[in-house]
């Protein structure tokens, strides 16, 4: 075939559009594991950078600091003024002159603070306590436990006091006498709301970082083992790198790396259908939907591993290869959908990884909706994607030694989304195909379906011509399969091919009801234009029904440009005129595709068997044979894109098909009368 503007120029849009998308920064270019030596050049850090936490780290500070609370304090300034007052008002009898110093003793208590009473902890505070917040003047301070008082601290403090003033006195039967203890309450008031708030903050907001490595210090030697410690240096040291420092060499050669990257892709892309299935260049909506689905994939992949790269484990990459399968065959699918993943492993820090886990995950995806692809049967086939990328994901693990429980979780959890997302996504499908005029595998079943309203009215109006759709249905069906042909757009034109008979059904013997010759009494020529009438018809009622324009072609194209063989040759035989002879042709068109052209033949032979009086293996297969060299002759196959390799496999099945249709029956011998009692 001919490859024009439409085949290269949307490859260019293709090719521009992945060069714009591509990061305008360099990836860091050193591949290492724990527990593997450094395999290049001693590494120096070229610039200062913090050391982030491991995931595991970061887990094991959240839990010490969910484990320990650290309660928070309010201090009430007007406690100390109201003592003091109450002080002056006490009555002391003889020990009135101790008042003062009750009364800077209790300033310094205040000062310091008097804790309140946990409920939780009746004896103030628990004794593990480190350090408390306390709020003074609306600033929070931590202070330690012992430097403030309990209830029973300051009164042991007070008590002291006096005793060293006052010798011989009583100190501790004069507080109580003269109610000076009761005047001692909590000036620090346990606020919990706080405490929870405070709490909360400490366990979420981990620093990430410990530390810093400064410039010039050397990070890991040639050769060396790579330990936890210089691993954690290593990721810390390329998260700086691509997130500050980037590519820092000639901008030139970055755009032509990426300028190079695309133009593989591209040719790749070419390729791929060229050897596929190179009549896709002959579709072009067919084409556009292929490298819009590439270019979909892309920017999911770059835009994701910018924004988070452990998302990526959560892109449905499988439904692109849905996307794929829902159009094409899977000799198209499997290479685009591998072509499709190639970002991946270009531009992703584990592309290997991920790369080999969506690659099953989509042949699994391909293979499995095969059979689970109605309603809720599409939650198995995202069971069997989650189990097959959860498989390969942990056999990457094992390799590389990296269980990491809490950090495992959140992966398998991420690729159990993914694996639902596929389900999710799935009903995109009807959206393309309104958007680039494609008719899905889905919609050819649907079709197919003898329950719906075209299909019941073709039965009820002309029950043979329906009859005939179901055999004819059938023969292509085996055809179909045996050179790789849609099946399902096969079937969906066997179903419909003839409709438009149920215009004028008595028209055709199929359907002739007994004792009415339809066409007595009619001229070859008035026959022969009601005949070929039902393709005409077929197509208003299929325009009318909402068909595809894809199964509205086996209504053209199942006669061609054939001529009614029948009442031609009466026309003939009465002296009719050959040039004069155009009323007894179809005015179709001839097959293009290997589907129409199984119809076409299935159609005609169908039909013609029926007229056999041997159904020796001999006679049908001169038969098909005959009928096959007929069409050829007649010019019908020119267009069409079959080789003679395909036609004569489907000859073969076709004669083996009919074989076993018509094949010889047992006659029953006939039952003697005998004398004697009669038994059933």
């Amino acid at each position: 075939m001919q490859r024009g503007p439409k085949v290269y120029v949307p490859l260019v849009f293709l090719f521009v559009f992945l060069v714009l998308l591509m990061p305008k920064s360099g990836k860091f270019n050193y591949d290492y594991k724990k527990g593997a030596p450094w395999m290049y050049e001693t590494l120096v850090a070229e610039f200062d950078f913090p050391v982030l936490k491991t995931p595991e780290q970061l887990q094991k500070e959240r839990e010490a600091a969910a484990s320990s609370v650290i309660p928070y304090y309010k201090y009430s300034e007007n406690i100390a003024n109201e003592r003091a007052d109450a002080v002056a008002q006490a009555d002391l009898g003889r020990f009135n002159h101790l008042k003062p110093e009750i009364v800077n003793v209790m300033d310094v208590i205040y000062g310091k603070g008097v804790i309140a009473e946990r409920p939780d902890f009746p004896d103030g505070r628990p004794e593990d306590e480190q350090v408390i917040y306390v709020q003074r003047n609306r600033r929070a301070a931590a202070v330690p436990p012992d430097e403030i008082y309990t209830i029973a601290d300051a009164r042991a403090k007070l008590l002291d006091a006096l005793r060293n003033v006052q010798g011989g006195c009583n100190a501790d039967s004069l507080c109580m006498a003269a109610g000076i203890y009761d005047l001692i309450v909590p000036n620090l008031i346990f606020d919990q709301q706080t405490t929870d708030l405070v709490h909360e903050e400490s366990v979420n907001y981990i620093s990430p970082t410990s530390g810093v490595v400064a410039s010039g210090q050397l990070i890991v030697s040639k050769g060396e083992t790579v330990t936890s410690e210089i691993e954690q240096l290593l990721d810390s040291y390329k998260a700086e790198y691509e997130a500050s420092i980037g590519y820092n060499g000639p901008r030139f050669f970055l755009w032509a790396g990426n300028v190079l990257l695309a133009l593989v892709i591209v040719v790749l892309v070419f390729f791929a259908v060229y050897y596929s299935d190179i009549s896709i260049f002959g579709e072009f909506n067919k084409y556009v939907y292929i490298l819009v689905i590439i270019s979909l994939a892309a920017v999911t992949t770059f835009a994701v591993a910018k924004a988070d790269p452990k998302l990526l484990y959560m892109v449905p990459y499988s439904l692109f290869a849905l996307f794929l399968t829902a159009f094409f065959k899977n000799k198209v699918v499997y290479p685009v959908y591998v072509i499709s993943l190639l970002p991946l492993l270009i531009f992703s820090h584990n592309g290997i990884e991920l790369f080999v886990m969506f690659l099953v995950a989509g042949v699994v995806a391909i293979f499995s909706f095969a059979y689970f692809n109605k309603g809720w049967q599409q939650f198995i086939m995202a069971f069997f994607v989650f189990l097959a990328m959860t498989v390969t994901y942990f056999a990457f693990k094992l390799v590389d030694g990296e269980i990491r429980g809490f950090r495992d979780y959140e992966t398998l959890l991420f690729l159990f989304l993914g694996a639902m997302l596929s389900v999710a996504g799935y009903p995109f499908i009807y959206l393309f195909e309104r958007i680039f005029m494609l008719v899905s595998n889905s919609r050819l079943i649907e079709l197919c379906d003898t329950n719906n309203k075209l299909l019941r009215e073709l039965a009820h109006k002309a029950p043979g011509t329906f009859q005939h759709c179901l055999q004819v249905m059938n023969l292509a069906d085996a055809a179909a399969r045996s050179i790789d042909a849609n099946v399902s757009l096969v079937r969906a034109g066997a179903l419909y091919h003839d409709i438009g008979k149920m215009t004028n059904p008595q028209c055709f013997i199929e359907n002739e009801s007994p004792g009415v010759k339809y066409h007595e009494g009619l001229t070859p020529e008035e026959s022969a234009r009601d005949i070929t009438r039902h393709v005409p018809d077929g197509l208003v009622l299929a325009d009318k029904a909402g068909l595809p324009g894809i199964v509205k072609d086996f209504i053209v194209t199942h006669h061609g440009t054939t001529c009614t063989a029948y009442f031609y040759n009466q026309y003939l035989n009465a002296g009719g005129d050959p040039a004069k002879a155009d009323v007894f042709y179809y005015k179709g068109r001839k097959p293009s595709t290997k589907e129409q052209i199984i119809l076409m033949l299935c159609d005609t032979l169908e039909a013609a068997s029926r007229t056999l009086k041997d159904y020796s293996a001999q006679s049908i297969s001169d038969l098909v044979e005959r009928l096959v060299k007929s069409k050829m002759a007649d010019g019908q196959f020119e267009d069409a894109d079959i080789s003679l390799k395909e036609l004569n496999t489907v000859k073969s099945v076709l004669k083996e098909y009919l074989q076993q249709v018509y094949h010889a029956r047992v006659v029953y011998p006939k039952r003697k009368h005998l004398p004697g009692p009669h038994r059933p």
